[in-house]
């Protein structure tokens, strides 16, 4: 893979699946801006970092990484792969539920099949952690926490895969989904960070 130098520009293909990734309608209780993207994993790449806000709280987080190579990537099956991060709250007793990590993943292929984002070449894991505190810190309560990390090979138009990546960071959150044929309205703040 060749990395490219400052002065390349994006090709034409890069630019127009990063404005689809900049421009997808968002849920109105994700709160999402443009972050630095890693620059060694492929010669162009794009990222948004979203928050999941309900009533001024933060309920989750997440990541998405479009990642481009002009060249290929045999690993990929494709020019290009979406990376997500997706991290929530979820209650302490539920970390022990030994189908919380297949259902976390069900998440994502669903949204992913909800906004007929055709994809190849899945892959992730679900990762369950629990926190309990002790000495100095023994007043805090225990917490837990679902982290879903995933990437796949987008084929044709990015924007269901931003939408599809934005349900699964209101699912994981316990937001209920938005029923088949209604779309959401932007918030009055608008949805994103400039």
């Amino acid at each position: 893979m060749a990395v490219r130098s400052e002065l390349d520009a994006p090709p034409e293909a890069f630019r127009a699946a990063a404005a689809q990734l900049r421009a997808a309608p968002l849920r109105p209780e994700l709160h999402c801006e443009e972050m630095p993207a890693p620059q060694r994993i492929a010669p162009y790449s794009a990222a948004l970092s979203a928050d999941v806000l309900v009533d001024g709280e933060e309920i989750g987080a997440g990541r998405l990484v479009l990642l481009h190579d002009p060249a290929g990537n045999d690993t990929w099956h494709g020019l290009f792969r979406l990376v997500a991060y997706a991290r929530a709250e979820i209650e302490p007793e539920m970390v022990t539920d030994p189908l919380l990590s297949a259902v976390g993943w069900t998440w994502l292929s669903d949204a992913l099949t909800h906004h007929d984002a055709a994809h190849t070449a899945a892959s992730g894991t679900v990762t369950r952690v629990a926190s309990e505190s002790f000495g100095g810190m023994a007043d805090e309560p225990a917490s837990a926490h679902i982290e879903i990390r995933a990437s796949w090979t987008p084929v044709g138009d990015i924007t269901p895969h931003v939408e599809a990546w934005s349900e699964l960071l209101c699912t994981a959150a316990g937001l209920p989904p938005v029923p088949p044929g209604v779309t959401p309205m932007p918030s009055r703040r608008g949805q994103r960070g400039r």
